[in-house]
C-alpha cells in the first residue's frame, strides 16, 4: 500500500456545529476548493441552513467531513444517487483544501468512500466527474479502480471558459470481485 492509499491518514464523519467555520470557508475562500472547484462567492448563511436542516445527510445528497486523526477537518467528502432505481448508482466528490492536498487525504478519502457506499448501499456503480484539467483527481480516481469513460465537451464554466469534463466509472465486481 502506497502512503497515498493509506486510510488510517484521515477518516469520515458527520459535519458538527464547530465545523460551521470550515463550511463557511468553502463559500468565501476562492482558494479552499482549488481552481477546479471554485463555484463563485455564495452565502455561507446557505450553508449553515442546511447543516441545522439536516446536517448535510439526506437522502438526496450527503456531505461528511474528511478529518485528521486529530479532528481536524482538512476537506468534505460528498454523495448523491443518480438514475433510477435509486440506490444502484452514486456520484461522489472530494474536496481537500489547499493546506492538506498532496498528501494522498483525496485519494484516503475517496477510498473510505467508496469502502462505505458499498458496505452500507445497494451501489453497483460510482461515478466521479472531474474536470479534464484536473490531473491529481485523475490519478486519485485511476488508483482505485475508476476507468475513465467518456468525456463531456464544455459542460463547466471556469475562470471565463468552458471546458471539458470526464467522467468516471467504477463498478462493484471490479473493485471488490468476490462479493459481485
Amino acid at each position: 500500500m502506497t502512503p497515498a492509499d493509506r486510510t488510517d491518514t484521515v477518516h469520515l464523519r458527520a459535519f458538527t456545529e464547530g465545523d460551521l467555520p470550515f463550511l463557511d470557508r468553502l463559500c468565501t475562500d476562492p482558494d479552499a476548493l482549488g481552481e477546479f472547484e471554485w463555484p463563485g462567492f455564495g452565502d455561507p448563511r446557505a450553508r449553515r441552513k442546511r447543516w441545522e436542516a439536516d446536517g448535510y445527510i439526506s437522502a438526496d445528497s450527503t456531505a461528511v467531513a474528511i478529518a485528521r486523526a486529530d479532528n481536524t477537518v482538512v476537506g468534505i467528502a460528498t454523495w448523491k444517487p443518480r438514475g433510477f432505481p435509486s440506490g444502484v448508482t452514486y456520484e461522489i466528490g472530494v474536496g481537500v483544501v489547499p493546506e492538506h492536498r498532496s498528501q494522498g487525504v483525496g485519494t484516503a478519502a475517496q477510498r473510505l468512500l467508496v469502502d462505505y457506499l458499498l458496505d452500507h448501499t445497494t451501489a453497483n456503480r460510482i461515478e466521479a466527474l472531474t474536470n479534464g484539467g484536473n490531473l491529481a483527481e485523475q490519478k486519485a480516481l485511476e488508483r482505485l479502480g475508476f476507468r475513465q469513460e467518456g468525456v463531456m465537451r464544455g459542460r463547466s464554466f471556469q475562470h471565463g471558459n468552458y471546458v471539458d469534463v470526464l467522467v468516471y466509472g467504477l463498478l462493484r465486481a471490479e473493485y471488490r470481485p468476490a462479493t459481485a
